[in-house]
C-alpha cells in the first residue's frame, strides 16, 4: 500500500487554505457591479447620533453669521499640530471681510499620555475654547463617528454657517484662497467641493486600514466622493446631509459615507477648472 508523505500532506493543506482564502476575499467581488446608494437609505430612522457633547462650544456662532467654519479632525494627544494650527492658518478670524472660524473635532483619549508638560484637552478647552469633543473613542475606526458629530455641531449650533469645511490637522490650509475662491459662489447654489475621488474600488484585500467588508459595503466601487483630507460644502447643504445620516448606517470610511449622502441627496460634486492645482492652492498635506 502507497503512504503519501506527510510533508505532502501538510502541503496540500496548504494549498487548499490559500485557495479557499483567496475564494473568501475575491471571489464575490463581482457579484454586485453598480453602486446603488439607496440600499444604504432606511425610510425609518435607524442612526441617532446618542453621544454626548463633553464640549461643544455652543456659543462661538451666537449672534454672528460666520462665512466660514472650518472642523479639524484632531486626536486627542496631537497638541503640537493643533498649536501649529492655531499661530498659523488658523489664527486670523476674518478674511477679506468675511468671518472664519477654527474649531477641532476630538473624541475621548483611548490612553492617558504620561507626559506631565503636554497640556491636557481640558487645558486646551479652558485656554483657547476651540475643541469639540464627544464621549466616544478616539480611534480610526470612529473617523465617521467624528464627522457625524461635525455635521450635528452645525445642524445644532453654527445652522447660520455660510460655508463648512472639514480637514485634519496634517493639512495646511491656504484660508486666504479658500474665502476668495468660495466669493465666486452665490447664495442660491448647492456646492460640495474638494479633491474628487471617482471610480475607486474598494479594497477586499489584507490590509486592515483600507479592508472593507462585503457586509458593510456590498459593492465593487464607491460612489463619487471628496478626499477626507479636505472638503467645503455649503451650510444649507450641511443640514440636509445630517438629517440623511439619520437614515443611513455608518460605514467605516468617513469620507465615503458623505459620498454616499450626497449620492442620495443627488448633489453632484464641483470639480474646478484646473481642479489639481487649485486643490493645491488651497490645500497642502
Amino acid at each position: 500500500m502507497h503512504v503519501i508523505p506527510l510533508k505532502w500532506i501538510f502541503f496540500f493543506l496548504l494549498i487548499f487554505s490559500v485557495v479557499t482564502m483567496w475564494y473568501i476575499t475575491f471571489s464575490s467581488n463581482v457579484v454586485v457591479e453598480h453602486v446603488n446608494s439607496m440600499y444604504f437609505y432606511e425610510y425609518e430612522p435607524v442612526y441617532k447620533q446618542a453621544y454626548l457633547f463633553t464640549s461643544n462650544q455652543r456659543l462661538k456662532c451666537k449672534d454672528i453669521n460666520p462665512f466660514l467654519v472650518i472642523l479639524v479632525s484632531s486626536r486627542p494627544k496631537d497638541v503640537k499640530s493643533r498649536q501649529a494650527i492655531r499661530i498659523t492658518w488658523g489664527s486670523e478670524s476674518f478674511w477679506w471681510g468675511h468671518r472664519v472660524l477654527t474649531l477641532f473635532l476630538l473624541g475621548q483619549e483611548t490612553e492617558t499620555e504620561d507626559n506631565s508638560a503636554a497640556l491636557s484637552v481640558e487645558d486646551e478647552i479652558i485656554l483657547y475654547g476651540d475643541i469639540i469633543r464627544q464621549d466616544f473613542m478616539d480611534t480610526y475606526n470612529n473617523l465617521t463617528l467624528k464627522t457625524i458629530m461635525a455635521f450635528r455641531w452645525v445642524t445644532e449650533f453654527c445652522s447660520n454657517a455660510r460655508f463648512v469645511m472639514k480637514t485634519d490637522t496634517d493639512v495646511f490650509i491656504n484660508t486666504g484662497n479658500l474665502v476668495k475662491f468660495l466669493l465666486k459662489f452665490n447664495s442660491s447654489e448647492s456646492i460640495f467641493t474638494g479633491y474628487p475621488l471617482i471610480g475607486n474600488v474598494a479594497y477586499r484585500g489584507f490590509y486592515q486600514k483600507t479592508y472593507i467588508s462585503y457586509d458593510e459595503y456590498p459593492f465593487k466601487s464607491y460612489p463619487p466622493y471628496c478626499s477626507g483630507m479636505g472638503y467645503v460644502l455649503d451650510g444649507k447643504l450641511a443640514l440636509r446631509i445630517y438629517e440623511l445620516m439619520g437614515h443611513i448606517k455608518p460605514i467605516k470610511f468617513e469620507d465615503v459615507y458623505v459620498g454616499i449622502c450626497l449620492n442620495i441627496l443627488k448633489v453632484n460634486i464641483s470639480i474646478p477648472e484646473g481642479r489639481t492645482a487649485n486643490a493645491h492652492r488651497l490645500l497642502q498635506s
